[in-house]
């Protein structure tokens, strides 16, 4: 149970690792779906193929779509790839790894259900009976009355009549499982090679300070947009609240009835006083759409020396006779 805690407060401690959480989540899924996944194949020349590569294609398509979807890199790159100059450059940079980072992690669900289908074998025995030589197997079924083609396109289907007491069907489909299982393991150790010489090889042709740098600026962006928006949802509550306390008040004032004034009243009006604060002076819906219109048009510098060297205020002590003790000058 600690661990699970552990693994939960790691992938809830920053957006990278929420999105690597949730690849990995798309990943068991499709585990999972093609585990539970029935697949018959149509044993009929003309669709064996089609049906197997459709569904070794399709879903890996739609796992990738989502990948993309639930990844937040994806509205940042979007963000800063589509956001007017304004007061702040754009930086390619930062747009082409969060581009990188986005496909890197929408294409590991479709990665793994194509490695499991292909280890499994059972689609590229749908996809691929028909092509196989059957003369390189004793023991074909030649009383059917069926061409080959025919017959071969039926070997998936293990249940047929034209089967029983074979071991044609059993050496065809173990021939190109082999097959099958032999490319899934080849694209695999490929992927694993691959990502080992980019690990070593990168660092040898890329400036590592332009990358730390362009990986920091990528995770302010994140940061930043991230902060917004929790600002936004602040702001729009002490705005609503402020809204709807001062239309009660005219309700109050307006009514022939004088009602009581309820306690919790003055209390809300001490809140309120401490809402103006967080509104920092945007009190009408005129200016919060201009707010928000020069954030998108405009947005500030990446400069915060007014704040960094804000004076701060000396303290001095002196003896009897005027003489400096002490100062934080």
């Amino acid at each position: 149970m600690d661990r699970l805690k552990l693994v939960l407060q790691y992938f809830q401690s920053n957006s990278e690792s929420i999105s690597n959480g949730i690849c990995i989540v798309l990943a068991l899924v499709s585990v999972k779906l093609y585990t539970s996944f029935d697949f018959n194949c149509p044993c009929l020349p003309q669709y064996n193929k089609l049906y197997s590569l459709g569904v070794m294609i399709v879903p890996p398509v739609i796992f990738f779509f989502l990948g993309v979807l639930v990844n937040r890199h994806t509205g940042v790159m979007m963000d800063e790839w589509l956001r007017p100059a304004g007061n702040r450059p754009k930086n390619p940079a930062v747009v082409k790894y969060l581009f990188s980072a986005m496909i890197q992690r929408a294409l590991l669900a479709p990665m793994v259900w194509i490695l499991v289908t292909l280890l499994d074998g059972k689609i590229f025995i749908c996809a691929f009976s028909v092509s196989v030589d059957p003369a390189l197997f004793s023991g074909a079924p030649n009383n059917t009355g069926l061409d080959m083609t025919k017959i071969m396109a039926k070997v998936p289907c293990k249940e047929d009549v034209i089967f029983r007491n074979s071991s044609f069907r059993k050496a065809v489909s173990r021939y190109v499982r082999c097959y099958s299982q032999a490319v899934g393991w080849s694209i695999l150790l490929f992927l694993i090679l691959l990502g080992a010489l980019g690990r070593l090889v990168k660092p040898c042709f890329d400036d590592h300070a332009k990358f730390l740098q362009t990986r920091y600026w990528s995770n302010y962006l994140d940061v930043e947009q991230r902060l917004f928006d929790e600002t936004c949802v602040l702001h729009a509550r002490d705005f609503a609240r402020k809204c709807v306390v001062q239309f009660f008040e005219d309700m109050r004032e307006d009514t022939i009835l004088h009602l009581p004034h309820p306690p919790f009243f003055a209390v809300i009006r001490e809140d309120l006083e401490e809402e103006e604060e967080r509104l920092h002076g945007i009190t009408k819906q005129e200016q919060v759409e201009q707010l928000l219109n020069k954030w998108y048009y405009s947005k500030p510098e990446l400069d915060v020396t007014r704040f960094a060297y804000k004076p701060q205020p000396c303290v001095t002590w002196e003896d009897s006779e005027g003489r400096t003790l002490y100062s934080d000058l």
